[in-house]
Parts: structure tokens; sequence; C-alpha cells
């Protein structure tokens, strides 16, 4: 059976265009979450699910660069990018990331996995109930379940953000949240939507990057204990915490 993590990126953005080709450290961020991803144990690859949009080439380039898989799909559909993206490179299963979160930690993605793996429900997650740091969320879901959403939706907000009608529908799906103890700071924000966020996330790279490259989430909850400083640096934007009510199970 195969696993991929699909990681959603393009230039497009209104907060921050062009996010994910910022540097630091000599690299995009877009490279640095490839580079983090590929340490995960229970995936077969990761794959860029980027656009079919001309803006979007300098992702592709990218890609060929440092060897990474991609496929190209619609823009705002992201639902149907991610079907598609799947059925290109023969996935039965799809780890869902975003092109946002260059802090990604592999340890939470392949708990993820194990966790969908030893469970029988339709959909896990680590954004059910927020506990990780914001930035580190981890979807995984059958390709199968996926399709079934593309029958039951065609509403646009449904489209744009791919597994959103999974989650907002515990009445049609199964599902199953992974959270933690020791990680479990979900004020911390570790996403790249602002300038800000930009800044603090080149700040932790410069600090930690240059002598231990596979930096994890602890060693950045250190560094942030040693330098309180850098968490205010993007702190005066909200986060959206919500919860999702859930069931393992359904009636």
């Amino acid at each position: 059976m195969k696993t991929i993590i699909t990681i959603e990126a393009r230039m497009g953005s209104s907060r921050l265009p062009g996010k994910v080709l910022m540097e630091s450290c000599g690299k995009p961020m877009l490279q640095h979450m490839i580079e983090r991803l590929k340490r995960c144990k229970l995936a077969d690859d990761v794959v860029v699910a980027t656009t079919v949009e001309p803006g979007d080439d300098p992702i592709i380039e990218l890609c060929d660069s440092i060897g990474c898989s991609y496929h190209r799909g619609s823009e705002n559909n992201v639902l149907q990018r991610l079907i598609d993206t799947a059925h290109h490179h023969s996935a039965a299963v799809i780890v869902q990331t975003t092109g946002d979160s260059p802090l990604i930690d592999p340890r939470i993605t392949d708990k993820g996995i194990e966790v969908y793996r030893n469970s029988s429900v339709d959909y896990v997650s680590s954004r059910l109930v927020h506990s990780y740091p914001t930035g580190t969320d981890t979807q995984v879901y059958a390709t199968s379940v996926l399709e079934r959403v593309a029958e039951l939706t065609d509403d646009p907000i449904d489209q744009e953000h791919g597994s959103y009608y999974i989650y907002t529908h515990p009445e049609i799906f199964t599902m199953k949240d992974y959270g933690c103890d020791d990680l479990n700071f979900p004020n911390m924000r570790w996403c790249l939507d602002y300038p800000e966020d930009f800044k603090f996330i080149d700040e932790v790279y410069r600090r930690l990057y240059p002598t231990n490259p596979e930096f994890d989430s602890y060693d950045i909850l250190e560094l942030l204990t040693r330098e309180p400083e850098l968490g205010k640096i993007n702190a005066m934007h909200p986060l959206d915490l919500t919860d999702f009510p859930y069931s393992e199970t359904l009636d």
C-alpha cells in the first residue's frame, strides 16, 4: 500500500507571495521542508502538489534540481489536485501537508502514519484537537476517502481545502486525533504566512541548521527556552485553534 506525503505549494499568496522559495541558510523554505519530510521512515515518497499556472514554474525548477517528485493540477480545486497527485503516483494513502510548514517534524509525521496504520478510521490528524505547535500539522487518509469527498460535494470551500469536508462531517467519516504530552504547545506559531513568520523561522534555521541540519521540535523548544525573545517575533498574528468533534466509530 503505497504512501506518499504531499506538499501543497504555489507561488501565489495574498499575505506573503513567493514564500515557499524564500531562502534561509542558502536554501528555499520548500527545499528545507522536502528534506525534512524525506527523513520520514514510513512514507514511500514526498511529492510536491503544485499548479499548472506558469507562475509556479519556479517550484517545478526547484523540484527538478533536487530530484523531488511533483504533480501539477488545479490552482483552486486542491481536492482534485490531491486526488490526481495520488493517482499519478499510484498512492493508496495520502499524508497531507502544506508548504507553509518549513519546521515540520518528520517524527510527528511518522507518528501520524503509524497511528493511521494501526487504526481502522478514515482520517487521522494532529489538528482535530490542537496540541503540537502550529506548523507541524499532518493529516493521513486513504485516496479512496478523498475520492468519496469529491463525489459528495462540489462546494468551492471544500474543494479549496482538500480534506475540510472530512473533518467537518464526523457523521460520515470516522476519525482519530493523535496528540502529545511533551510537545503540547499549540500556541506556538511555527507556520509561514506573514513576513514576521519568515523572520522567526529564519532565525531558528540560522541558529540550529549549520551545526544540526536534522534539528527537531525538541531542539526548537530548547532554543526558545534559551532565547524567549525569538517567540515574540511573530506573536502578533493570531492562531486558529478551533477543535473539531470527532468519533472513531459511527453509530
